[in-house]
């Protein structure tokens, strides 16, 4: 895809943020059975439904995910990049953490690169065998150097519970 610059008549090549796609068996499969767990209130190792406004529609979208608890803070990290829930918590700048009948209410920021190696290693430490694969070889034995270099592909936010 390539896009015009402002006045020129070369095309400038316009580079697509990182977004791992599922497979068929982890949507029809995995996360529906994650899901159903975790609306029984049982969050396999911890997982909780997201819940994060629509940017355009304004209406609630889940998915199951991974929170980390790290130093003292919570996180959300997107192993398959930049997701839809990803950019719809960009939009809206927080959202809810669900399992059974509790409901957490958070407000997020997003880290900048230099602040992700320390938590995508945590991150690893703890989900590497639900999500290496989207991680490309990078796992929590990597340098901060290896972990810096794919921080881009992977949005990290620190959330902060409401109330």
């Amino acid at each position: 895809m390539t896009a015009q610059p402002h006045g020129g008549s070369q095309p400038v090549p316009r580079t697509a943020p990182h977004y791992r796609k599922t497979g068929v068996l982890t949507d029809h499969v995995f996360n529906r059975l994650v899901a159903w767990l975790i609306r029984r209130g049982v969050g396999p190792a911890g997982s909780r439904t997201l819940a994060v406004r629509g940017r355009k529609s304004g209406e609630w979208r889940t998915t199951p995910v991974n929170p980390l608890e790290f130093e003292g803070a919570r996180y959300l990290v997107a192993p398959r990049g930049h997701t839809q829930w990803v950019r719809n918590l960009r939009a809206a700048g927080g959202g809810e953490l669900r399992i059974g009948r509790r409901v957490d209410r958070f407000t997020a920021v997003e880290l900048p690169g230099e602040e992700k190696p320390a938590v995508l290693r945590a991150y690893l430490r703890k989900w590497r065998w639900e999500v290496g694969a989207f991680f490309d070889g990078v796992g929590p034995a990597s340098s901060d150097e290896e972990l810096l270099a794919v921080a881009d592909r992977h949005p990290v936010f620190r959330i902060t519970r409401e109330g």
